[in-house]
């Protein structure tokens, strides 16, 4: 008896018995928990648009598509095609030399670094407002139709649903109105905004909440009565001056804890003080 595989079997390839072996371990991806890309960050798209755009850092303001590749080391194909995509979204602009930097990082960097200038002035405000109150003392810039928190400081015995770096939609958030009641570009965005209703008292008609932002910004105070989340109250002040808004302030708590008059008078106040500390904290810096 003969154990010899028969003349006419189907014969296995190395690809059917080893399904991945075929594919080169330098572009393999691997997935992590979350379903990423583990691939080094030079691999990915985002990595190529990273460094299409650090090829800029030497101060040469406009880079031809040959100065690119050269820079990226990146094949022209994709630079070519990079830079295209990154001009439609005003990343990138074409000058007829090349490229140059687009406003749209311009003016997200200066959001940065106001960002950054904005919360290291209001630290110390932000912690005196939470031990005067004894709630917790929020710190919001808005981002198109949504708050950004940028610091929260928490003095009593709850918790609460924000995190520093987390979005909120303005339109159901005393920050949100605080702000976009005073910036005419966020006051339409936010009105046109889709506003689903989080609690009973959310506002979700656009006339109702255009009539909201109008109250705030003739009081310059902002209310949240349970309209994000059922058990939380806050009230919030723009810190604004020089015909505009940079951010606003708020003192958040249970609803049955919330003593209106004294918070509506201390974010008023701490709006004030964060305002002239920021840019006391400019011109020092102006001036070093």
């Amino acid at each position: 008896m003969s154990f010899s595989s028969p003349r006419n079997a189907p014969v296995m390839s190395a690809s059917t018995l080893e399904p991945c072996a075929a594919r080169p371990p330098a572009t393999r991806r691997r997935q992590d928990e979350d379903g990423g890309d583990q691939r080094s960050p030079e691999r990915t798209v985002l990595g190529r648009i990273g460094a299409i755009m650090e090829a800029f850092n030497d101060g040469q303001q406009v880079l031809s598509l040959g100065e690119l590749c050269e820079r990226t080391q990146l094949p022209r194909s994709t630079v070519h095609r990079l830079a295209d995509q990154l001009c439609r979204l005003g990343w990138a602009e074409r000058d007829p030399g090349g490229y140059r930097v687009g406003m749209k990082l311009f003016e997200l960097g200066n959001l940065a670094v106001e960002g950054n200038r904005l919360h290291e002035s209001s630290f110390p405000h932000l912690q005196a407002l939470a031990a005067k109150t004894g709630m917790a003392a929020q710190l919001g810039i808005l981002d198109q139709a949504e708050v950004v928190y940028l610091e929260r400081i928490v003095a009593g015995p709850f918790r609460l649903p924000t995190r520093r770096g987390g979005r909120k939609p303005a339109y159901c958030t005393a920050l949100g109105k605080a702000m976009a009641a005073f910036d005419d570009k966020a006051f339409r965005a936010v009105i046109s905004s889709q506003m689903p209703r989080k609690t009973a008292n959310t506002i979700t008609e656009p006339h109702a909440l255009r009539e909201e932002l109008n109250h705030v910004r003739e009081v310059g105070i902002a209310f949240d009565r349970g309209e994000a989340y059922e058990e939380l109250v806050c009230v919030a002040a723009p810190i604004r001056g020089q015909g505009r808004v940079i951010g606003a302030v708020s003192v958040t708590g249970p609803t049955g804890r919330m003593r209106w008059g004294v918070a509506t008078e201390a974010v008023r106040s701490t709006a004030a003080a964060i305002w002239n500390a920021t840019f006391s904290l400019r011109s020092a810096g102006a001036g070093t």
